[in-house]
């Protein structure tokens, strides 16, 4: 398939979460909709599409407008509800106020019955921005003004903090994560290899046949801005150096049970465990690495446990890897790593409201996943057609903790691109 017909395909394709947006767009104004998730998903793709024939303005905050012009009335827009998007000043407090209260004015510009929208991008990069949000959204709501609110963002950690402190009770999310295999399959007719390799970035997919300029793509347009900006920036981090080290570490031992002390070991500088849990959880916040904690029934007893690394997309993988495509297919251990991770990524990436994912290990017995929603639990394995964890460790497990539904992904078990198409609670019904 060529570049053009990859891109067209994109843009004409829609996630779920699009039909969710729609419909809350349908409806009057209740709450602020927030659409967050990890960098390079296609969260400002979706609110476009979505806001399409709509009477809308979107507001990138990386690249805002000067103070001085008035989005409206420019020579650049298309139409006087056009998006327009202008280098200028770093947004402020006082930037979102008058972009907020210049779509206020085309709101009550409007005939009955019409409703104006506005989005703003990456809202977390605008200073105190809750707390500006909160004070223009309840004036709103004071005098019923018909108009949708849409913020997006990619920093999760800054996101559910601004939420949390000022916006609780105004807010509905719709929560989107790295693209899943039917999706990829669907927009850019992956094949299941290609995605296990290539990952779920959307951005990248027109570059698989290129393999140098894909890995330098995805090390150069999506870890390091992840990294530098929406994690170093974004909070405090005393040993970056460390944090970088460590998801590095991660992507290399993806799949892999390591303790923190062996953690410890690997890298130089490295402080102490409390440190390295932390980091960790900043990295899977942002949608890069996880630490997946050990089922042991007992909370205190997770805390404690050695975490099972694994990457929310397998291209972070594959692009520090150093195997080619061919490679990894031909290197039958690292592609049953892959094969696991991406599974681990799926069920990380889909396990939303209480749905935990964790795994068990009672030397010599082991199992990949262990999915619950403390009331139910799954045990699965995955079988790639290398590494044959062995059958007793699941029923070992099942006579610990009763009422647990046994999985096997892969060689003779669930076919892995129908694990692939299901979200991880769908396994605990």
């Amino acid at each position: 398939m060529s570049n053009f017909t990859q891109y067209v395909k994109h843009m004409v394709f829609e996630r779920n979460q699009a039909h969710t947006l729609r419909r809350r767009l349908d409806e009057p104004p209740t709450f602020i909709i927030v659409v967050a998730g990890p960098r390079q998903i296609g969260k400002s793709t979706l609110v476009r599409q979505v806001l399409t024939g709509r009477l809308s303005h979107f507001i990138a905050t990386d690249q805002p407008l000067p103070e001085t012009t008035d989005p409206f009335s420019s020579p650049y827009a298309e139409s006087p509800f056009a998006s327009v998007s202008l280098p200028g000043k770093q947004p402020t407090a006082e930037w979102l106020t008058l972009q907020w209260t210049q779509a206020r004015a085309k709101a009550k510009a409007l005939p009955e019955g019409q409703r104006f929208v506005l989005a703003i991008d990456e809202i977390q990069k605008v200073p105190r921005w809750s707390e500006v949000v909160k004070g223009l959204w309840d004036a709103d709501r004071t005098v019923g003004l018909d108009m949708h609110v849409v913020l997006l963002g990619s920093s999760p950690w800054l996101m559910q903090r601004g939420l949390t402190e000022s916006l609780a009770g105004r807010y509905e999310l719709i929560r989107m994560s790295h693209w899943a295999y039917p999706e990829m399959q669907e927009a850019f007719d992956y094949s299941l290899d290609e995605y296990l390799y290539f990952g779920g970035y959307p951005g990248s997919a027109s570059l698989i046949r290129d393999e140098r300029r894909w890995r330098d793509y995805v090390r150069g347009a999506l870890i390091h801005p992840n990294i530098e900006k929406d994690i170093l920036q974004m909070t405090r981090v005393d040993k970056p150096a460390l944090l970088k080290t460590l998801f590095e570490l991660g992507c290399a031992y993806s799949g892999q049970i390591i303790s923190y002390t062996k953690l410890q070991g690997q890298l130089q500088d490295a402080g102490n465990t409390v440190t390295l849990a932390h980091y960790l959880e900043l990295l899977s916040q942002a949608g890069l690495l996880a630490g997946l904690p050990k089922y042991a029934g007992q909370k205190h007893r997770q805390r404690a446990s050695s975490p099972k690394l694994n990457v929310l997309n397998t291209a972070l993988m594959s692009a520090l890897a150093g195997y080619t495509f061919a490679d990894a297919r031909n290197d039958r251990s690292h592609w049953g790593r892959l094969v696991e991770s991406s599974v681990g990524a799926h069920l990380c990436n889909t396990a939303f409201d209480d749905c935990e994912v964790q795994y068990w290990r009672e030397s010599p017995d082991e199992v990949d996943f262990v999915l619950t929603n403390n009331r139910k639990l799954a045990a699965i394995e995955v079988k790639s057609g290398v590494k044959f964890s062995s059958p007793k460790s699941l029923d070992i497990f099942a006579g610990k903790f009763n009422g647990t539904r046994l999985l096997i992904v892969g060689e003779g078990g669930i076919p892995l691109t129908e694990f692939l198409s299901y979200p991880a609670g769908y396994w605990l019904e």
